[in-house]
């Protein structure tokens, strides 16, 4: 299935979002010294992730100039 321009724009406001709210989280938790620190990196692996999502998402919005 195809996503048109709009859908892509509306997953990329949600994974900015997603992206946005784990920052937060990961701040709160890393300013905390009870913070179980697997948790954390956990966290970090999937900002990551998301980062990668937006990337690739975004990238769908450039118009292929060979074509």
């Amino acid at each position: 299935m195809t996503m048109d321009e709009s859908e892509i724009r509306s997953r990329i406001r949600q994974l900015v979002e997603e992206h946005r709210e784990l920052d937060q989280a990961i701040i709160q938790m890393a300013e905390n010294p009870a913070t179980d620190q697997l948790e954390l990196r956990r966290l970090k692996k999937r900002k990551l992730r998301l980062k990668d999502q937006i990337a690739r998402y975004e990238s769908r919005l450039i118009p292929d100039l060979g074509a």
